[in-house]
């Protein structure tokens, strides 16, 4: 019997080309997966609806339907990461390949050891399965944890009683109706003790405050990596995976810049200090990554509020709106 880890290790592999295909199954065998192999965009379409993979290779050149298409296909209903693998090396095809969904875009020819590294980084990464856009969540109720049978007597609950009574106090006469020897009497200096009471939020602000801890703030800009959200103003940011670690990364480092290749080595998952080599196709992946982010913020290139290219170097987030203000 199959434990749930193994059934997940599941990997699918378009391409037409059958050389690379039985090499990607060569590489993904050793890497411990199960592989479903397919030639065309259609099959692979079928193929990740009918065994749910964890990981899908994507070619990008293939005839009938295009990788791009059959990524969109895929992302449609589907959590899986998605690798492309082409011979398109142009920033328009990387592009254009982020945006259909992929979660990589790696050029050929490939190392089978950085491919294998890739998929390795983004396992180590967890990944939210959300339900397509628009598909309405239903959830059930508990059922009762007793519920009686019929015919069967309720025992009786004991009567409440509580800890503590209040002494009823009838209402005074109007001193018109006393007395003189019972009518009240005015004493100098009298004052009536006021206890103050308890606000009703204070609990409720002790306590977002604590949950509060965790969120990072930047020109209206607002972000938890514990809840993985990301505010704009009073709007909830549609960001994928790769958008919000790239955030997460330039808001926690404020205005220290970040290079292209220390992001990317960040989206592998990997260490400032590595082994594998950066190429220029990473650091494209980058670029895309961030146009997009600036595009889903409505950030402008050249008066930036939040993310701040610095030419040549990498990146880095804007100034504050308070430091500017303050410059006058």
């Amino acid at each position: 019997m199959s434990t749930t880890g193994e059934i997940r290790r599941v990997a699918v592999i378009i391409e037409d080309d059958a050389d690379i295909r039985h090499l990607l199954e060569a590489v993904l065998t050793q890497a411990g997966f199960k592989t479903i192999a397919t030639s065309n965009g259609l099959d692979g379409v079928r193929a990740v609806r009918a065994y749910d993979p964890i990981v899908t290779t994507l070619d990008v050149s293939m005839p009938g339907m295009d990788g791009f298409e059959t990524a969109k296909r895929i992302r449609a209903f589907s959590a899986t990461y998605l690798v492309m693998l082409t011979a398109r090396d142009e920033e328009i095809d990387t592009l254009q390949g982020l945006e259909s969904g992929a979660d990589d875009y790696l050029t050929k020819p490939f190392r089978p050891r950085e491919l294998r590294a890739r998929i390795d980084a983004m396992l180590r990464r967890p990944r939210l399965a959300l339900p397509p856009e628009g598909t309405e969540v239903i959830t059930e109720p508990a059922a009762p944890a007793y519920a009686p049978t019929a015919g069967a007597q309720l025992a009786a609950e004991p009567e409440y009683t509580p800890a503590y009574v209040p002494p009823v106090t009838a209402p005074a006469p109007p001193a018109a109706d006393l007395p003189p020897s019972l009518a009240p009497v005015a004493m100098s200096g009298q004052h009536v003790a006021t206890v103050p009471l308890p606000q009703a939020g204070t609990a409720a602000s002790a306590s977002s405050d604590a949950r509060a801890d965790d969120w990072i703030e930047h020109n209206g800009l607002r972000l938890s990596n514990d809840m993985r959200l990301a505010m704009l103003g009073t709007t909830e940011l549609d960001l994928t995976r790769t958008e919000f670690d790239l955030l997460a990364a330039l808001l926690e480092s404020k205005r220290r810049v970040r290079s292209k290749a220390d992001l990317a080595l960040l989206l592998r998952g990997e260490s400032y200090v590595t082994s594998y080599y950066v190429n220029e196709a990473d650091k494209r992946a980058v670029e895309a990554h961030l146009s997009n982010l600036r595009r889903k913020l409505g950030d402008s290139l050249t008066a930036p509020r939040w993310l701040e290219t610095v030419r040549g170097v990498g990146y880095r987030l804007a100034a504050s709106d308070q430091a500017g203000r303050d410059s006058y």
